[in-house]
């Protein structure tokens, strides 16, 4: 019954969104003499409150029309390398002569879109040759095509790097660093020819007890059959997926804003006023964030499930009983891959230690191939995203890039 009261919710406030947003376009018409009056700006400033209120559940465009190459304007075009029922391997493919490192981005399959790192592939697209996976939202998976875990996960990472082909460096953002260390050392324990140049792992949970944060101890303070039982619903029978058992993205998006709700409420007092004052640019600025945020899709009950009990109640991986399709997992078998480790000083998702604990797991790789950076004044989304992931995370993985390509 989750699923179904949150869609009666949604299905019952929807007419009042459409009403709302209505109005603010008749309000923010160029009225003569009203126009601009404090009332009538705060009334329409209060219908696009009214009418932004709520979640979406379909993937936002990623927007990436063109770059800069060496200085020159190079248009971008998005192209489905392979498709998978969970998920398609996207490229950003530009048309250029010079050959460019190869990276495989995996966004984190954690309740949003892998739009939700836009801004990763915007700072990257200059000097590499960008892949993503683009997960899609479980809801619209029919069940004809089976279940999706964290084995499936694991077999995805090493199957789409396996495509691309040697000389590709993986970059894995928050949550996938579990699964794409599990493939990576699958893959050097087989000596495949894929193995990738590099792994980068930002902000990820390869060693919770170090440091745990709410989320951790969330994950730890009750048994697994809790969470089967609270937060796994069934998706209704208006969507592809019909019948199909998830986590649902509502809940997710509910856990990560109840973490910092204060600082949510403080953002859209802070958008009423600038709506209201008619400051565009900073209104502009707080819709793009929340547009993106509130976009949010399901994830494979199966999958969750794995992941909360290996992950984070097990601690698997780091106590060395992480095993896939029975087959333990040996991080130590890797020797060729180099290992770039990115933690933030104030992540309170992914607390620094957490992602580090990788380099130790690794002792099969020389120091010359081993980094770790941590970074000074950033949460968990300054990690992979905004001014310091420009200006001064992106440099240090560029460069551990080259020196390993």
């Amino acid at each position: 019954m989750l699923y179904e009261t949150y869609q009666a919710h949604s299905d019952a406030f929807g007419p009042i969104r459409w009403m709302a947003q209505a109005m603010q376009g008749l309000l923010n018409q160029p009225w003569p003499v009203v126009a601009h009056h404090p009332v009538i700006r705060s009334a329409a400033a209060a219908c696009e409150m009214v009418a932004r209120a709520g979640m979406w559940h379909e993937r936002p465009d990623f927007g990436i029309r063109g770059t800069l190459v060496d200085g020159r304007a190079v248009p971008v075009d998005e192209v489905a390398r392979v498709r998978h029922p969970f998920c398609t391997l996207l490229q950003f493919k530009k048309d250029i002569d010079v050959e460019q490192p190869r990276v495989l981005l995996v966004a984190p399959l954690s309740g949003h879109f892998a739009t939700l790192l836009r801004g990763t592939v915007e700072t990257l697209l200059p000097d590499h040759d960008v892949y993503i996976t683009d997960w899609l939202n479980t809801r619209n998976v029919p069940l004809l095509y089976g279940r999706f875990d964290l084995d499936d996960h694991i077999d995805l990472i090493a199957a789409f790097l396996r495509e691309l082909g040697p000389e590709t460096h993986v970059v894995a953002v928050c949550q996938p660093s579990v699964p794409v260390l599990a493939a990576v050392a699958m893959m050097a324990a087989d000596n495949d020819p894929a193995q990738p140049r590099t792994m980068t792992l930002m902000g990820g949970p390869i060693d919770t007890r170090r440091n745990p944060t709410v989320v951790n101890e969330l994950a730890t303070s009750r048994p697994l059959d809790w969470f089967e039982r609270n937060v796994i619903a069934t998706v209704p029978g208006r969507y592809a997926g019909q019948f199909r058992r998830v986590y649902p993205g509502f809940l997710q998006l509910a856990g990560f804003m109840t973490m910092n709700l204060d600082r949510h409420v403080t953002a859209h007092v802070d958008l009423f006023k600038h709506l209201v004052r008619g400051d565009g640019e900073s209104a502009e600025a707080t819709r793009k964030f929340y547009d993106e945020y509130m976009s949010v899709m399901d994830l494979s009950a199966d999958f969750y499930l794995q992941t909360i009990s290996r992950v984070f109640q097990q601690h698997a991986l780091p106590l060395g009983r992480f095993a896939s399709r029975g087959r333990k997992v040996e991080p130590r078998a890797i020797t060729r891959t180099g290992l770039l480790c990115v933690e933030g000083e104030n992540d309170d998702i992914c607390s620094v230690g957490q992602t580090g604990a990788a380099l130790d797991l690794c002792s099969g790789l020389p120091t010359g191939k081993k980094a770790h950076h941590i970074q000074p004044k950033v949460g968990h989304y300054g990690v992979f995203n905004g001014k310091r992931w420009r200006n001064e995370i992106y440099p240090v993985l560029r460069a551990f890039v080259r020196a390993n390509a």
